[in-house]
């Protein structure tokens, strides 16, 4: 067999974890990276990377160096491709090669097979050189050479009978022991270049099998130690902002090349951040730091409302990080029933939590101009005041709460929520559920001023500024929602004329 020795690594997104590539060792890396280019999806650095070492080649003994590859990245990373590419690659250049892919289920397996695998090979320029047997039990890819490629389920009897080459157990996370190498393993003992490759997402506390690879695959990583067995990870820190782009960039090897920040954002938003954390930053859920110190999961959960909208007069508010690198806008109203109404505001499915600075003023006055609110709330002893010279220039009226008031707010929201196990009186606060929120929460701390206290903004993990800016909102509506510049309470009283219509939010949840 011919090999390569590959070029450099070109990492944008290094791994946090990775056995290192030894330039002394040839690779098939470059054989295989030419497979998926003929399959229509050309290596991203990360799984050029992967392969490069993966597919060393022992220059005592002329065959593989590893026995078996974990590799743990986040969702819509490539895996799919990656191991794809491996697997036509192995039935290729050995011939009469047995390839077995295995998933959560048959049914998941066969999916998969069935709907990527055979599609992208059909549609490449090696369509010649095999054929699809679909039967139910027997699907396999069959190659001129007399190389298969089949699937199976994640059992101890998982490729029983058979004699592999090459197997793929995706979707590792799903595993809660050791049965997959309990099936596979003895199937491989007898070939001379066999290779076991395990990949996944990061799992829950279920995924007892995984982990122990996980956690094996760190400390020879971390130690150096020698080993058959490579170990590759790309995941976030446990003390990471989930909310930052940066974080993203960071631990997402497909970022800019298949996937967007844009739409990595869309996924923010609109899921649960345990979710998140697992799916997107490969994190587990067990070494994520301590959350939700201040108001529990479940008491924010239970106030969550995706139909939830206010009516009549809202407040604003504006916050943003102490190292200006995020603002957000929040905004409070009483709803039909009563209850109170928190959420970041938003447009084109944008959400007034953003990178910077520059955009906060225009779409106050734009959202002024719109609302007409009760109140627009500007800590002056927060990162924000800084604004406070140019709304008012431009005529917005501002509520600038003093320390002893911005601590109140915190409070009133505290009680608003529930949040207080020792007390049984019902919350009042809806929102949306959405995740910038969410995160913050999550993930706030409370500081100590005097007999009361406020949100903490340094020494934090998270962006804080959508709980800063719909708590000062609340405080807002609470504090100037029951009056009216517009008329003469007094008038009114009297049985003079009721005050103006105010606009009123239209239907559907949340304010856009």
């Amino acid at each position: 067999m011919t090999t390569l020795l590959a070029p450099s690594s070109t990492r944008t997104c290094p791994p946090r974890w990775a056995t290192p590539r030894n330039p002394d060792r040839a690779t098939l890396g470059p054989r295989v990276a030419e497979v998926a280019a003929m399959l229509g999806t050309p290596f991203m650095p990360w799984q050029q990377d992967v392969v490069d070492t993966a597919l060393e080649v022992d220059p005592d003994t002329g065959r593989l160096f590893y026995g078996e590859i974990n590799e743990t990245v986040p969702r819509q990373s490539g895996k799919t491709t990656e191991i794809l590419a491996v697997m036509v690659h192995r039935a290729r250049a050995w011939a009469r090669s047995r390839i077995l892919y295995t998933a959560q289920t048959r049914n998941h397996a066969r999916a998969k097979w069935e709907d990527e695998h055979v599609p992208v090979l059909e549609a490449s320029p090696l369509r010649k050189q095999f054929r699809v047997r679909k039967s139910n039990g027997n699907e396999a890819i069959r190659w001129r050479n007399g190389s298969t490629h089949g699937i199976s389920s994640l059992t101890e009897k998982a490729g029983h009978g058979d004699v592999l080459d090459l197997a793929v157990i995706d979707e590792a996370f799903a595993q809660e022991d050791a049965r997959a190498d309990q099936g596979l393993r003895p199937t491989m003992i007898t070939r001379p270049e066999p290779q076991l490759w395990v990949v996944s997402t990061a799992g829950t506390g279920k995924s007892v099998y995984l982990r122990r690879k996980v956690d094996a695959g760190r400390l020879r990583c971390d130690l150096g130690l020698p080993s058959r067995v490579a170990y590759f990870e790309w995941s976030a820190p446990p003390d990471a902002d989930p909310a930052d782009p940066r974080t993203w960039w960071a631990c997402m090897p497909a970022l800019g090349h298949t996937i967007t920040e844009e739409r990595i954002r869309v996924e923010f938003d609109s899921m649960k951040l345990e979710d998140f954390r697992r799916a997107y930053l490969n994190q587990w859920q067990d070494e994520t730091p301590d959350e939700w110190l201040v108001i529990s999961q479940a008491a924010w959960q239970a106030l969550a409302d995706p139909a939830s909208a206010p009516v009549g007069r809202v407040a604003f508010a504006v916050d943003m990080m102490w190292d200006r690198s995020w603002a957000a806008v929040g905004v409070a109203g009483r709803r039909g029933d009563g209850l109170l109404h928190v959420e970041v505001p938003g447009r084109d499915n944008l959400l007034d939590h953003r990178r910077g600075t520059a955009w906060v003023v225009p779409r106050v006055l734009e959202l002024v101009s719109q609302w007409q609110p009760c109140a627009v709330v500007v800590d002056p002893g927060g990162p924000a005041a800084s604004l406070i010279p140019e709304l008012e220039a431009a005529g917005v009226e501002l509520v600038k709460p003093t320390t002893r008031d911005a601590a109140q707010a915190c409070g009133a929201f505290y009680d608003a929520c529930g949040a207080n196990p020792e007390v049984t009186d019902p919350a009042w606060l809806r929102h949306l559920g959405q995740a910038p929120l969410t995160a913050a929460l999550a993930g706030a701390r409370a500081q100590p001023l005097g007999d009361m206290w406020k949100w903490a903004r340094k020494g934090l993990s998270v962006d804080i500024c959508p709980l800063v800016a719909v708590t000062l909102a609340a405080w807002g509506h609470a504090t100037r929602g029951h009056l009216d510049d517009d008329y003469d309470l007094l008038d009114s009283v009297a049985g003079h004329a009721p005050p103006p219509p105010r606009r009123e939010f239209g239907e559907g949840a949340g304010i856009y």
